[in-house]
């Protein structure tokens, strides 16, 4: 017990060196990527609270889906977004690698096991969303956590649910102009109310001191 408090506490020493600066350019790679047990824990908060998120976002977004892909088909995909979010509250809070995949999966499968009208295939998107996310944050090292990080992970998350259903709800099948146009409202709809609104519920929580430990939280609490 107290070589695993030495150890953390030592880990949440590197973390304040390295993580908590905005672009993180300093070295101690293998310290700053390494989750700590808190990581763990607020990660998979995270992931349950955003699950519960989906559960009301099952309803209401598909209500919003249904009646947007009625009036145009594709359109549908402007009500997305909220379903994406997971991968970019993830990626913005935990600044590890496998957080934004961790965190929507685990909140797919909350919403999976809760019960939801799309069952297992929930896990697939929650992968499939999840990945786009962690591809970005990977793309930019774990260093820039800003707002448009934050929409391009939003994006790719939208690209990632565009790509798994062309073979899970059948869209390979259907027309060029539907395919263009349901990915370009997944695009916009993962950037907006995943990426911008995700950076801003960051924010919100870090203002509130609930984010000291993670750079997150030391970005905000530091310029005010």
């Amino acid at each position: 017990m107290h070589e695993t408090s030495i150890g953390t506490e030592a880990d949440d020493r590197a973390n304040v060196a390295t993580d908590g600066r905005a672009n993180g350019t300093t070295g101690g790679n293998g310290r700053r990527t390494r989750w700590r047990v808190v990581d763990i824990v607020v990660a998979s908060v995270i992931g349950v609270a955003t699950g519960l998120v989906f559960l009301i976002w099952n309803n209401v977004g598909y209500a919003w889906f249904s009646a947007a892909d009625a009036l145009t088909p594709g359109l549908g995909g402007i009500a997305v977004g909220i379903w994406l979010i997971g991968g970019v509250l993830g990626g913005l809070v935990i600044r590890k690698p496998g957080a934004a995949l961790y965190v929507e999966l685990l909140a797919a499968m909350v919403s999976a096991l809760i019960g939801n009208q799309w069952g297992i295939e929930t896990l697939y998107s929650g992968l499939a969303q999840g990945l786009g996310a962690e591809l970005v944050f990977l793309a930019v090292g774990y260093r820039r956590f800003g707002v448009v990080t934050a929409m391009l992970a939003g994006a790719a998350a939208g690209v990632g649910a565009w790509l798994l259903e062309l073979f899970t709800s059948g869209n390979l099948q259907k027309s060029a102009e539907f395919l263009a146009l349901y990915l370009g409202t997944l695009v916009v709809s993962g950037a907006l109310l995943a990426g911008l609104l995700g950076w801003l519920v960051v924010r919100a929580l870090a203002a509130t001191g609930a984010l000291n430990r993670f750079g997150a939280g030391r970005d905000v609490t530091g310029r005010v």
